[in-house]
């Protein structure tokens, strides 16, 4: 039998099944003891340096986490809301980071049972892009205001090799519209070698992300019948396979709903735990993605479907655990939903979103090639909007991964609270360029109201005039990509 080693390179010993198990029992026995729930919470209070100048949070273990998350005592729950909401405005302050995702190609090898890119699917519209139909897909997420995308793709070495991943990183890159341009890509592909990542790295991507989907074998073997993806233990060790090839961020995920939640978020903090303990570099990323409607996949169909009030807790409880973190919530939930998840911990959001391969030059293409459908349908302008009455500031900033501000030095600015200094008036200059460029009147008007509030906000004077300067030149010229 396999034991439990944060620090092992094998899937079953750093998600270790009785492991996990252990810890969903351990947290079932104490859900109600007051005096470990209070001892956990005071642990990831964050905690001012003499000087003021730097927050320090100490996390969580799995287990610590597991507690939080199996406590149902109602004081005890708004107080780990609260707490959620107090970490992540010491990280994060008010940015919430927009990006959307560009499908590339449903070809897809695979048999997962809950996605509609099943090769079994014989009525979904089977498309790949070419290299010319994903100029025209940037240039129509340049012409919203979009500077951040991760593309997507299914697993099928015909169809979508590495090098046709390449080939479109490159494209991507390449594409400056008007004012528009696209300055970080992050990808969503498959489990591939040390030898492929490197090639990504080498491509200039962004964070590479691979969701577990289930962390528990048994299901995950069944969901995943045919295919290479079906190789639990590959899939799992990819995002070491990822850091061995030179990335920096990665971001993990699963999809909520195939197993029960307790267990998945286990398994979760538990990869996280081992990342930081093999690489010293946590996740850059957590996304937390239910299960949804899609083609031929009734969520439904899945015994282990999370209410919204479970949900909204395990943002919490990751938040808690994993203070340094972004954490990512898509178009698959509704504007309600995003908003309650946006005061518990999530940092990045996508608007606008395509689903489709050629979504966003939908009058060419068909429209069932979704890989599941979009709860909150609004525009960028009216998310963006949205956004800044609800008192955040819309971010398009991609500084540090183009300043060099990656892997362990992004994490240890970030996890000292300093993170702050650079990312506060970036937001602040990339809203700029998005009202000048991209918004509606009355989205500019909110704006420039958000950003002569927040620009009083920073504290430094120099840093200050800077971005007030820099801000003033956005306006008047089309002088752009300004950056601490």
């Amino acid at each position: 039998m396999a034991i439990y080693n944060p620090k092992s390179l094998k899937a079953e010993e750093f998600i270790n099944h009785e492991e996990i198990l252990d810890t969903i029992r351990y947290a079932e026995e104490n859900k109600h003891n007051l005096t470990l729930i209070d001892e956990i919470l005071a642990k990831a209070r964050p905690v001012k340096s003499a000087d003021g100048t730097q927050t320090h949070c100490a996390g969580l273990s799995h287990r610590e986490a597991s507690v939080l998350l199996a406590c149902d005592i109602p004081e005890k729950v708004a107080e780990m809301y609260e707490l959620a909401e107090e970490i992540k405005q010491a990280f994060y302050g008010n940015r919430i980071v927009m990006f959307a995702p560009l499908y590339l190609s449903n070809y897809c090898v695979n048999g997962c049972v809950y996605c509609p890119y099943h090769m079994k699917n014989k009525h979904i519209a089977r498309i790949k892009l070419t290299q010319e139909e994903i100029r025209r897909e940037v240039v129509a997420l340049q012409d919203m205001g979009h500077k951040r995308l991760a593309i997507e793709a299914g697993e099928d070495p015909v169809n979508n090799p590495i090098e046709y991943i390449l080939e479109s990183i490159k494209t991507i890159y390449s594409i400056h519209h008007k004012n528009g341009d696209i300055r970080r890509v992050n990808v969503n592909i498959a489990a591939t070698t040390v030898e492929n990542y490197r090639k990504l790295k080498e491509a200039g991507i962004g964070t590479y992300i691979l969701f577990q989907e289930t962390y528990n074998k048994k299901s995950y073997l069944e969901l995943h019948p045919t295919g290479p993806k079906h190789d639990y233990d590959y899939h799992t060790e990819a995002m070491d396979r990822a850091m061995e090839g030179g990335i920096d961020d990665v971001g993990l995920g699963v999809l909520f709903g195939l197993e029960g939640y307790q267990y998945e978020f286990a398994g979760l903090m538990m990869h996280a735990e081992h990342l930081e303990a093999v690489h010293g570099v946590g996740p850059h990323t957590i996304s937390v993605p239910r299960v949804k409607h899609a083609d031929d996949i009734d969520p439904d169909a899945f015994d282990n479907s999370l209410a919204d009030d479970i949900f909204e807790k395990i943002a919490a409880c990751i938040r808690i655990a994993v203070p340094y973190t972004g954490m990512i919530i898509s178009t698959r939930e509704s504007q309600e939903v995003r908003e309650k998840m946006l005061q518990l911990g999530v940092s990045q959001i996508s608007g606008a979103s395509r689903t489709s391969v050629g979504g966003y030059c939908e009058e060419e293409r068909p429209h069932d090639s979704e890989q599941f459908d979009v709860s909150d349908q609004r525009s960028l302008d009216e998310v963006v909007d949205w956004l800044m009455q609800l008192g955040f500031i819309p971010s398009f900033c991609t500084a540090c991964y183009r300043e060099g501000r990656t892997g362990d030095r992004f994490m240890s600015l970030c996890k000292n609270g300093q993170i702050l200094n650079c990312c506060h008036p970036n937001a602040l200059m990339t809203l700029t360029e998005y009202l000048v460029d991209y918004a509606s009147e009355e989205t500019k008007k909110h704006g420039f109201e958000l950003i002569e509030k927040e620009l009083n906000k920073i504290p430094k004077e120099k840093v200050r005039e800077i971005a007030r300067k820099n801000i003033e030149d956005i306006k008047a010229s089309n002088r752009r990509d300004f950056r601490f």
